[in-house]
């Protein structure tokens, strides 16, 4: 089997502190034992020139060197001999002068000249030193020897077997040895338990795994159409993709400036912010974000953080509200068709009893009141959009029983910026008002049929004023701003879409024009709401346009 580097991002962490800690212990080893030995050679020294010094003390040594002649039976080599036996020195040379032993652990070799220069101590130094003589290597002590006149009469050389303090250090080899041992299996210990935790970390991938897996992760995020943000336990962004950024209008922030803030510093207070922090829970969570719809879903972690996903079904609910307003127009085209049927029924009758006048004027009467029906809105708004809009309600409101009215003051010119979201505003608040007005039996005090009355109308030269009225059983105060909420609805949940974003809509519509969105009773009962769009018209001649078009209306 071929011995090779490992994959596993564990075992190549395993090894490399195995590695580690057995270069650390080695390096921690020989850094004791350099400065030990350098230490026993200093005290070893130290304890030759000690020697060395007591001998050349004695002036009994110094008067024999003077007055007698070097001799293996003299007082000088039995002095030396007694103090190094004393000593377990290896040797005691007292030299004269000239060089010449005096004492010597081989006594033949007495009146010989020494083996190393002795000049230094002659001179009056002290010398401290390992060297080699007859004897071996051995650490040395040399100090000049004084008489009484303190005169340089000789030298005293004491030498301390090497091996000896070679054996010393070794002998503490074994000990240290055990302690660097304790150490190593405790550092390898540590590194087996953290290459486990690591392993259970990384699911025993590799390197080149992970690399692939975080590329995979950058493209996956980057490129998917759906938001992704990741927190932390507290509430910290950890990530967000383009998507996300783009949803939550965090464009200018960015990904490096919105990681690691606070989920509530990044987004403003309400809905979105409370299902992201998980404050609110549930699947499939719908939100309204900057004027779109989305879809959250959060899922925890096992940190105790969370990544949350969000989709964007603002197409999707449009969508599902021209459904709906499909499917009214369709009822209201049966019930026209079947009125139509009716109403050519009569005619023949008519034509039949030969009562030709009679059919004329029935016919005449039936299309004037569809015209001027339809020329009123077009009078009083001019945008296509719009004033399509306003037809086509008003057959729905015909079927369901009530009167889509158009105020005598609504004047809407044709310079709106985006028709789309006034559409989309007067859309959902017309909607709402016919369904309150439309399930809600009236007081006899009120008029005989339930209706639904839209105002439409500059208020300066850009910003428009839209109101819509109806006679249901209005709003209370308590719930005035509830009912502006993503999720809140009185209604049955449709099953193609989601309840109570129509309201919430508008309001996010109104605020990104700068504007507001609020609701009010209605003088006799139902409710009023009243919609201000700044900078939703384009500029232009206010007074000649309003005036011009206010006269062609009152004629």
């Amino acid at each position: 089997m071929r011995i090779g580097w490992p994959r596993r991002v564990s075992a190549q962490v395993l090894l490399v502190q195995l590695a580690i800690t057995a270069g650390v212990t080695a390096l921690a080893t020989g850094l004791f034992l350099a400065p030990l030995s350098h230490q026993l050679d200093e005290e070893a020294m130290h304890r030759a020139l000690a020697i060395a010094e007591t001998v050349a003390v004695d002036p009994e040594v110094a008067r024999a060197v003077v007055s007698s002649r070097p001799t293996p039976d003299g007082p000088v080599q039995a002095e030396a001999e007694r103090v190094r036996i004393a000593t377990k020195a290896l040797y005691i040379v007292v030299m004269d002068t000239h060089g010449i032993r005096w004492s010597h652990t081989d006594p033949e070799r007495i009146g010989e000249p020494v083996s190393t220069d002795p000049s230094v101590a002659l001179a009056g130094d002290e010398i401290m030193q390992i060297d080699r003589g007859t004897l071996g290597r051995s650490t040395r002590g040399k100090v000049p020897l004084y008489d009484s006149s303190h005169r340089i009469v000789g030298a005293v050389s004491v030498g301390i077997r090497y091996d000896g303090i070679l054996n010393r250090a070794i002998g503490l080899v074994p000990g240290l040895l055990m302690y660097a041992g304790a150490a190593l299996g405790m550092g390898v210990l540590a590194a087996v338990w953290g290459s486990r935790r690591l392993q259970r970390a990384t699911h025993g991938l590799a390197f080149a795994d992970i690399s692939a897996l975080l590329d995979e992760r950058e493209a996956m995020l980057h490129g998917v159409r759906e938001g992704v943000v990741a927190l932390d336990r507290q509430g910290r962004v950890r990530l967000v993709n383009d998507e996300a950024q783009r949803l939550l209008g965090l464009d200018g922030a960015g990904d490096g400036a919105a990681t690691g803030r606070l989920l509530d510093e990044l987004l403003p207070p309400g809905r979105t912010t409370d299902v992201l922090a998980g404050r609110v829970e549930g699947a499939d969570l719908l939100t309204v974000s900057g004027g779109r719809v989305l879809v959250a879903n959060r899922m925890p972690t096992g940190d105790g953080g969370a990544v949350v996903t969000l989709r964007d079904r603002t197409e999707l609910e449009l969508l599902g509200r021209e459904l709906d307003s499909t499917h009214g127009l369709l009822d209201a085209l049966r019930a026209q068709d079947h009125e139509h049927a009716n109403r050519l029924h009569t005619v023949l009758g008519l034509l039949e009893l030969g009562l030709h006048e009679e059919a004329v004027g029935y016919v005449a009467e039936v299309a004037d009141t569809h015209r001027a029906s339809a020329e009123v809105i077009a009078d009083r708004v001019h945008d296509p959009l719009v004033s399509a809009l306003l037809v086509g309600k008003a057959a729905i409101a015909a079927e369901r029983g009530v009167s889509l009215r158009v105020a005598q003051s609504t004047l809407l010119p044709d310079r709106v910026v985006d028709p789309r979201d006034l559409v989309t505003v007067l859309g959902n608040l017309i909607d709402n008002a016919l369904d309150a007005a439309a399930g809600h039996r009236v007081s006899p005090a009120m008029s005989a049929a339930p209706f639904v009355e839209v105002e439409l109308r500059a208020e300066d030269d850009t910003t428009l004023l839209l109101r819509v009225s109806d006679t249901g059983p209005g709003v209370p105060p308590e719930a005035r701003e509830l009912i502006f909420t993503e999720g809140w609805s009185t209604k049955e949940r449709p099953p193609h879409r989601g309840r109570g974003l129509g309201l919430a809509l508008v309001r996010r519509l109104a605020e990104r024009y700068g504007g507001l969105a609020r609701v009010t009773a209605r003088a006799g009962g139902g409710a009023v709401f009243t919609v201000v769009l700044p900078e939703a018209l384009a500029e232009g001649v206010l007074a000649g346009g309003v005036l011009s078009a206010a006269g062609e209306a009152a004629r």
